[in-house]
């Protein structure tokens, strides 16, 4: 029976070790704040009275208040992997007055997965050995006799 109990209690300790860990980062999100701010009534002030700072402000158009708010999974050994986005937006009229309030979920974000592990680039496509020794002979070449260097003539002026 102990030695059952042993059992059970090691595989509960290792199995313990290997969950998820679940953080949050950025803005948290109060319904009921959200729901007070209202279009035509709120100003800039009044908004970050309520909401706070936001997260960050537009810098091109209009001067659009951002709140964003992520939770973020990170599996044993892994990455961390967003599960929950949310961005809120608050719009301003030039007056400075809100004209409304957006909600964005994790749907709206672009997911980007590149092409393989390398960057194409232009140019010829050189191997290790090439790499290694192909510059041998070549450096150093135009300068072996003393006559210029990298910045010009040399101290003697040849």
């Amino acid at each position: 029976m102990a030695k059952a109990a042993g059992i059970a209690l090691a595989l509960a300790a290792l199995t313990g070790g290997c969950s998820s860990i679940r953080d949050h980062r950025g803005y948290l999100v109060d319904q009921t704040l959200l729901d007070s701010v209202q279009p035509g009534i709120d100003n800039r002030l009044s908004v970050e009275k309520t909401l706070g700072r936001p997260t960050f402000i537009s810098q091109f158009g209009e001067m659009d208040y951002y709140y964003i708010s992520q939770t973020v999974k990170t599996p044993p050994f892994r990455r961390p992997q967003t599960s929950e986005q949310t961005v809120l937006r608050v719009r301003f009229d030039p007056a400075g007055n809100v004209v409304g309030v957006d909600k964005r979920g994790i749907e709206e974000v672009a997911r980007i997965n590149p092409d393989g592990d390398k960057t194409p680039t232009l140019g010829r496509h050189r191997g290790l050995l090439e790499d290694l020794f192909g510059n041998i002979g070549a450096v150093g070449a135009a300068g072996m006799g003393g006559s210029t260097g990298p910045t010009g003539p040399g101290p003697n002026g040849s």
